[in-house]
């Protein structure tokens, strides 16, 4: 546990730094590390240790980032849920094999409850004889079943030891999928400070950004694009922002522009990553470009058939309930179309993602950027569907500023796409729904069709 070794002890002398603001007042890095110790304790009190199989459903709170460092030294397995996935959560503990379980509230209050003596993975057990921690996420589960990820936290952990600038970084990733996960450990390696939040509401984001003076926003398009439509933005001073990160889906060049006005002191910067690979290192041709180059120490890319290939050394160490989805040399295929200029490429979309009209191509993405940029459009998502002669037309889910008449906005709609784009790409059926019912509780577009898809 070199690298876990290295970023413990790095916290630990950061005396004077300022760990977690949360609900108006900052927690020091010393009362951070006497919160993990006291974790620490809880642990053994609890009968958890190496190799324990150990959720927790929460929130991002100061009691919680404690649990995990605590959990990582005690080197368990970490199966972070949030409260969105109760539902789900007999199946999630099911296949992950959770025998230990703590339950947070919104006060960072939190319960202990057992859950039996669930079967245990052969992948899970090997960790005793590796003597390292583990982290499970699970996908979305929206092209089926949801897959439990097992990654090995002392490989998660290896990129951050090099020691770079710390941010104030707001948790807006949540906490139950890898990207929120490498979000706050990367925070707390290099003695940044986290930002918690109360919800995820364009408002709220906001008012916490001016509070806590916040520099890094790691977000997602379909969120910018409702702070932009909410216009909150107005209410509060965000100059404090240096650095937005953005990822998880493709970003219409409509949405960049617009953000950079609303954030003229920040770099834009687009980031790439899956829960099976980690995060890659990346770099934007520019701040208004959506191309990118991505790669960096311990990743290596490779493009076939305009498909994305990725190879990773921190690759997770499998699925638990699903073939693994590498090949013999440990490339996966990401499923990502892309698009080469030099060393940068533009993300197109998934290939399960795309639209097949008549034999034509047809990337989601580009339609919702060309629908974005017409009047009263707030946020909008494209999907195809079935059709007896072309075998699948698009279809646009739109939500508006205002009302208005289905019939003329159609017409409106259809016209202002015609002049812009090829005829097979124009949405034959435009639908009026509410925003809520376009993106998840992660923000993310709910591409609900012929072509479902989702990032990790």
């Amino acid at each position: 546990m070199q690298s876990i070794h290295t970023i413990f002890e790095r916290m630990r002398s950061n005396t004077s730094g300022t760990a977690l603001f949360w609900n108006d007042r900052e927690i020091s890095y010393s009362d951070f590390i006497v919160m993990i110790d006291a974790w620490s304790e809880r642990l053994v009190e609890h009968h958890i240790a190496k190799g324990t199989v150990c959720g927790f459903i929460a929130e991002y709170s100061p009691n919680v980032c404690a649990l995990i460092f605590a959990l990582m030294q005690a080197k368990a397995i970490l199966v972070p849920f949030t409260p969105a996935i109760e539902h789900e959560l007999p199946e999630f503990i099911e296949i992950a094999g959770v025998t230990h379980l703590f339950r947070f509230d919104t006060d960072d209050d939190w319960s202990f409850e057992k859950c039996g003596s669930p079967v245990q993975n052969p992948l899970v057990e090997t960790f005793i004889e590796r003597d390292v921690p583990g982290l499970i996420v699970f996908t979305s589960g929206s092209t089926g079943k949801p897959k439990g990820i097992l990654q090995d936290c002392e490989r998660v952990m290896r990129k951050f030891v090099e020691k770079r600038p710390g941010w104030r970084t707001v948790l807006f990733l949540m906490l139950d999928h890898f990207g929120g996960f490498n979000t706050l450990l990367s925070t707390f390696a290099y003695g940044g400070t986290a930002v918690c939040l109360p919800d995820r509401s364009s408002e709220s984001v906001c008012r916490v950004i001016q509070q806590s003076r916040a520099t890094l926003l790691p977000t997602t398009p379909t969120f910018i694009n409702l702070l932009i439509a909410s216009r909150c933005y107005m209410e509060y001073d965000l100059s404090s922002v240096k650095l937005i990160t953005y990822g998880t889906e493709v970003m219409p060049p409509s949405t960049l522009s617009k953000v950079r006005e609303i954030f003229p002191n920040a770099q834009i910067k687009q980031t790439y990553g899956l829960s099976e690979l980690g995060v890659l290192r990346s770099k934007s041709e520019s701040d208004d470009s959506v191309w990118v180059k991505i790669g960096g120490d311990g990743f290596e890319i490779k493009i076939i058939d305009d498909i994305l290939w990725v190879r990773s050394e921190a690759n997770m160490v499998g699925y638990l309930n699903a073939p693994n989805p590498f090949d013999e040399d440990g490339w996966m295929c990401t499923g990502d179309h892309v698009e080469l200029r030099g060393e940068y490429m533009r993300i197109l979309g998934r290939k399960s993602e795309m639209i097949n009209v008549g034999g034509q191509k047809v990337f989601p993405a580009e339609v919702e950027n060309v629908l974005l940029e017409a009047d009263n459009v707030r946020e909008v998502t494209v999907i195809g569907v079935p059709h007896p002669v072309m075998g699948n037309v698009v279809k646009a889910k739109i939500s508006l500023n205002t009302p208005e008449d289905q019939f003329l906005l159609t017409e409106r709609l259809r016209k202002h796409c015609l002049e812009r784009m090829a005829r097979y790409k124009v949405p034959m059926k435009y639908e009026v729904v509410d925003s809520e019912n376009l993106h998840s509780n992660r923000y993310k577009k709910i591409r609900v069709g012929n072509n479902p898809v989702g990032h990790e």
